[in-house]
């Protein structure tokens, strides 16, 4: 199957790959732009997973602060190298993530962040919900982990989704970044103030 210019600059723009990287894709996936989208997502998310124990120890702090000034937020982003902290793609990213700390308001970073209180209080909180909706407690094991996962894509910064594109989490994110720029990336920390 021919492999149209318009695809791969299509897959280039939404994924941040390289040509030869969105061609390849599109040839796994048959010409198929979202199945092609799912293999590079698939591919970044190895990718980050082998590069997340590299050293961070260069980076930016990305701000941002809503026309109203009202609101405002910083992320202290890190990478491995000075260059990269220099590039716009980096820079862009951490703007970006403070620009989404300002719109969502996370808690937490990741659900490993999260008070075991309050997670044992969310898990009583769906129980007693399940009780009084009449589902069999045996079904309570299945439908718990998607009521937790829901409840940590609204406190946890890494499991929210992007609020430029809300087809993807913050986690999604950073790991297409980690594969357009060969870097680790992680998030040292965030502030968010409202007056």
């Amino acid at each position: 199957m021919a492999i149209s210019a318009q695809d791969i600059q299509k897959l280039r723009q939404s994924s941040g790959v390289g040509m030869m990287e969105a061609k390849k894709a599109l040839a796994a996936a048959d010409g198929d732009l979202t199945k092609a989208m799912e293999l590079l997502r698939k591919a970044g998310k190895k990718m980050a997973a082998a590069k997340s124990a590299r050293v961070v120890k260069e980076g930016t702090i990305g701000t941002y602060v809503h026309a109203d000034g009202k609101v405002g937020a910083m992320v202290a982003l890190a990478c491995e190298t000075d260059f990269v902290a220099l590039t716009d793609d980096f820079k862009n990213l951490a703007h970006d993530l403070a620009l989404h700390v300002a719109a969502l308001s996370p808690q937490y970073l990741s659900p490993e962040d999260v008070p075991a209180e309050l997670v044992a209080k969310e898990e009583d909180i769906y129980r007693a919900q399940l009780k009084t909706e009449g589902k069999p407690e045996a079904m309570w094991a299945k439908i718990l982990p998607g009521k937790m996962a829901k409840f940590y894509g609204e406190v946890c910064l890494l499991e929210q989704p992007f609020v430029k594109d809300d087809e993807i989490t913050i986690r999604q994110l950073i790991e297409q970044t980690v594969v357009k720029i060969g870097e680790n990336i992680k998030i040292i920390n965030f502030s968010r103030l409202a007056v």
